[in-house]
């Protein structure tokens, strides 16, 4: 019998809640698997943030650590307490100044709490987990579930820097943003180097877990990405310098599914999963998993929390930012720069 202490309750039910759409979908295993190593494959497809993940060294470096950090702070948008969740991107918002420095073929600045930057890494991480949903999971979502999907997207944003007006309102606007990002996408050799590392990262997260789990690393490095691969589009691929043919595409959906369906229907034995494939995760997501109640049930509007903390939200904290790199006297800087060598903070992707 385990004597480990169950998860302890969250504050409250942070910015969605049960009745959220955001909890039913975030809530599947592919959301924690396949859409999650499909949001970072993507986000590197953009120069600027290929050159900003590429100079912290994290990925080629520490790859479960990154994936532990970057999955903790998801779940914690989705799933924690309110005053965790605040407290998560305040942090952030100071990790992320560290994180600038100039794209070496465009010669662009980068800066990883720029909007433009802030917003593909958002949305590009919520359209990868509908999908995920979609194609593993039980299919699309009814209209009205999908247009209360896309209006929480919307509120998560306001944990960066984003200009909320910015999120797609639906899925026909998602496709329009797609379309208007898509002329900067490149793969960059720096950008198809990450790309390969991404995808055949999916064994590291095992690979401090029980010796059966561990036996089975090279099997779910190859189901990761095939599984990922098969979510792209064929321009996307392209970019990435990946190919995979139709029928593997339609192989490696029907084998996955139902492994993933299984989870889907035994929250506790995700929530088993996640205590070694994410032991960072785990105590986020494991009391809606499990069922656990909140100390008070409510849901919180993100304005009441930032009011709540008294702290600036991450956008005031940017144009405040903005505003004071404008007065520097020429040659002075008030950003810090992350070490190349792979030892300074962890950028998150969420």
């Amino acid at each position: 019998m385990s004597t480990r202490p169950g998860p302890r309750p969250q504050q409250d039910y942070g910015f969605f809640g049960p009745d959220s759409v955001t909890w039913k979908v975030f809530t599947h295993p592919a959301s924690v698997t396949i859409a999650f190593q499909r949001t970072v494959l993507t986000e590197v497809l953009d120069p600027l943030l290929a050159a900003s993940v590429g100079d912290t060294g994290s990925i080629e470096r520490r790859p479960a650590l990154r994936y532990d950090r970057t999955l903790q702070y998801v779940a914690t948008v989705a799933f924690a307490g309110s005053e965790a969740v605040v407290a998560a991107a305040d942090v952030l918002m100071k990790v992320h100044r560290r994180i600038t420095g100039v794209e070496p073929i465009s010669g662009e600045r980068y800066d990883a709490n720029d909007p433009d930057a802030q917003l593909w890494i958002h949305l590009t991480q919520w359209h990868s987990v509908l999908l995920s949903y979609e194609i593993f999971g039980p299919g699309r979502l009814p209209p009205a579930e999908e247009g209360q999907y896309w209006a929480e997207c919307r509120r998560a944003a306001a944990f960066q820097t984003i200009d909320p007006t910015a999120v797609p309102a639906d899925r026909g606007e998602m496709r329009a943003y797609y379309e208007r990002v898509r002329p900067r996408i490149a793969g960059t050799e720096r950008a198809q180097t990450l790309a390969a590392g991404i995808l055949d990262a999916g064994g590291t997260l095992v690979e401090k877990g029980p010796w059966y789990l561990r036996v089975c690393a090279p099997l779910l490095r190859v189901a990761m990405r095939k599984g990922t691969i098969a979510t792209l589009p064929r321009w996307l691929r392209t970019v990435a310098g990946v190919r995979q043919g139709r029928l593997q595409d339609a192989v490696v959906v029907a084998l996955l599914s139902p492994g993933l369906g299984v989870l889907a229907r035994r929250p506790a034995a995700l929530a088993a999963l996640l205590r070694t494939t994410s032991p960072l995760t785990y105590p986020v997501m494991a009391p809606v998993l499990l069922g656990v109640p909140p100390v008070d049930p409510v849901v919180v509007t993100p304005e009441e929390a930032w009011a709540r903390a008294g702290l600036p939200t991450p956008r005031q904290q940017y144009d405040a930012l903005v505003a004071a790199r404008a007065s520097a006297p020429e040659g002075e800087t008030a950003q810090e720069h992350a070490p190349a060598d792979g030892t300074g903070p962890l950028l998150a992707f969420g």
